[in-house]
């Protein structure tokens, strides 16, 4: 079965940095476009960017352009999110997801905790 599972969470200083990393198992992984979401407190879940699958494009959310930058390994299955610059506000629990198109189905990571605090 389809199994995301995200690392590389923890707590960091503001303008630190972090590389988040989802392990990708159960499927075709190249074949696959892949995504990194993420849901502050009291927040609705929000897509922070997104690669498609030969990582040849990337979009990212106006909130972490410049700072954040979303990568692919397929050899290893993984993909990645590099954080620079946190800011407080980038404080949330961090999911890894993927959708097949047919039949229709939405696959997501347990969450990673990325806590930005002084």
């Amino acid at each position: 079965q389809v199994q995301l599972v995200e690392s590389g969470g923890g707590l960091v200083q503001p303008g630190g940095s972090l590389r988040l990393s989802c392990a990708a198992s159960g499927f075709t992984f190249s074949n696959y476009a892949m995504s990194w979401y993420r849901q502050a407190p009291g927040a609705e879940r929000e897509l922070v960017a997104g690669i498609g699958s030969t990582g040849g494009s990337t979009n990212y959310a106006d909130s972490v352009k410049g700072r954040f930058t979303i990568s692919r390994d397929n050899a290893k299955n993984t993909v990645y999110l590099q954080m620079n610059s946190l800011k407080s506000e980038d404080t949330a629990v961090y999911y890894c997801y993927t959708f097949r198109q047919w039949p229709r189905a939405n696959f997501w990571g347990k969450g990673t905790l990325v806590t930005v605090s002084s």
